[in-house]
């Protein structure tokens, strides 16, 4: 049997078992043997491979064959040495970070996000550095592998990656699909069945056409009541407003398309702080015995109320969406079509800007083919007015926060925070930084000693 290595960076992270879930189903003889686990954290990471373990017990040998060999080290040099494939799934700062992210945000009147606005940024500064580390570190010891960017605001993340790694360097993130399955679902077809035209940045894209048997039907979803009125994108932007855009976006634009109701409902703990306060609780019961059931209940919880807010009072997530399938999904999927040439169609984040409009080598949300070691993003309809207005906009915050980053520029990141449109002071941008900086020392030390 061939060995094909997977380096999970981040391996304590709270989603990692589902990716070890969805290897362990994998019944290609070209499959991934064996999963490595490296993490900053002990506790988190000793949890995790209890979970990973328990997992890798109940896995039906009959059906899929030996789960993938798990090994757990605190040497990311071990894990990345001879890898085929690097999952990068860091959170620099933890979940505290998080919640600075946000809370700066807030005392500021500004939207509170750890990808979105100000928050994004601030965790873009921090992370860079030690992603370009990463990147540093596989070129040397992984020199073929492909790193797959799960780590936010992952197009941020992936441009400033692809500086050393060039197009071995792919990020991905589940909203895209989920939206498309949903919009999909609600026509009363599976995903398989259509052609997704979907285009934008990471969080900041839009479902332009779903075209099946060569009709484009999205026209025909945001004509009917009854079949648009589930839709979880529906529930947060209202019908009226996608029929307006002719469009559906991705849930993350209401913090743009709803500032004023996104800033009023930012009462009582952030989303970071209830993740905080439930992954402490969930880390510290995850014991050999327990590990899995444990991990499996606060699994449901953190899915059944992610945006609440945004979606409204008694308007609950579909069952659909509350099953496992999208992050890791797109994972295995892209894996599989990279390493055995089982062509796939997904939505990525790679260097196409050129086709947006944008500089050729900034990083875009759009569908690619890939096969057998290629990735070629496929056409999208054209960006106009203010959408394409908004991505160039966000697009320029992401490349000074990069250069920020690499440079030590406190100058350029607070042109970042300045000119992002959810920032709505140049005064307000310059006590952000200062702000950030105060209350996050791995942000701060972006710029010690630097101008």
């Amino acid at each position: 049997m061939v060995i094909v290595k997977l380096a999970i960076i981040g391996g304590g992270g709270f989603r990692v078992p589902l990716v070890y879930r969805a290897l362990c189903a994998d019944t290609h003889a070209q499959r991934i043997t064996t999963v490595c686990l490296y993490d900053v954290d002990p506790l988190r990471l000793a949890g995790i491979a209890h979970v990973v373990r328990a997992i890798a017990e109940q896995s039906d040998r009959t059906a899929y064959g030996d789960p993938p060999t798990i090994e757990v080290t605190d040497s990311i040099d071990v894990a990345l040495d001879g890898a085929d494939f690097v999952f990068s799934a860091i959170r620099v700062g933890g979940l505290a970070g998080r919640v600075a992210d946000e809370r700066v945000a807030i005392a500021h009147g500004l939207i509170g996000q750890e990808t979105t606005g100000p928050g994004g940024i601030a965790y873009g500064l921090r992370t860079i550095p030690v992603a370009l580390d990463l990147a540093r570190r596989v070129r040397g010891l992984a020199p073929n592998a492909w790193v797959v960017n799960f780590t936010n605001p992952a197009g941020m993340i992936t441009e400033a990656m692809s500086a050393v790694l060039g197009e071995r360097v792919i990020g991905i993130c589940d909203s895209p699909v989920g939206l498309a399955r949903r919009a999909a679902r609600a026509l009363g077809h599976d995903l398989g069945d259509c052609m997704i035209d979907y285009s934008g940045l990471n969080h900041l894209g839009w479902l332009h056409r779903l075209t099946i048997d060569g009709i484009d039907r999205l026209p025909d979803l945001l004509a009917d009541d009854a079949a648009l009125a589930p839709l979880e994108e529906t529930q947060i932007f209202g019908a009226d407003w996608l029929r307006l855009l002719s469009a559906i976006p991705n849930e993350y634009l209401h913090y743009y398309y709803l500032r004023r109701e996104a800033l009023a409902g930012q009462q009582g703990a952030t989303r970071g702080e209830f993740l905080r306060d439930q992954q402490a609780a969930c880390y510290a019961l995850l014991a050999p015995d327990t590990a899995l059931t444990t991990w499996e209940a606060v699994l449901r919880e953190r899915n059944s109320t992610y945006l609440a807010a945004a979606r409204g009072e008694g308007n609950e997530r579909a069952a659909e969406d509350l099953v496992s399938g999208g992050y890791e999904g797109v994972a295995l999927e892209l894996m599989s079509a990279l390493a055995r040439g089982a062509d796939a169609t997904l939505i990525l984040n790679v260097a196409a800007g050129a086709q947006l409009g944008l500089p050729a080598d900034a990083v875009v949300e759009v569908p690619c083919h890939v096969d057998a070691g290629t990735i070629t993003p496929l056409p999208t309809s054209p960006l106009t007015g203010s959408m394409r207005g908004l991505v160039e906009q966000v697009k320029a915050v992401d490349r000074l926060a990069i250069e920020a980053a690499t440079t030590g520029s406190a100058r350029a990141a607070e042109l970042a925070f300045a000119q992002h449109p959810l920032v709505d002071s140049t005064r307000t941008a310059a006590t952000l930084l200062t702000d950030y900086r105060r209350a996050i020392p791995a942000l701060d030390a972006v710029f010690t000693g630097r101008t």
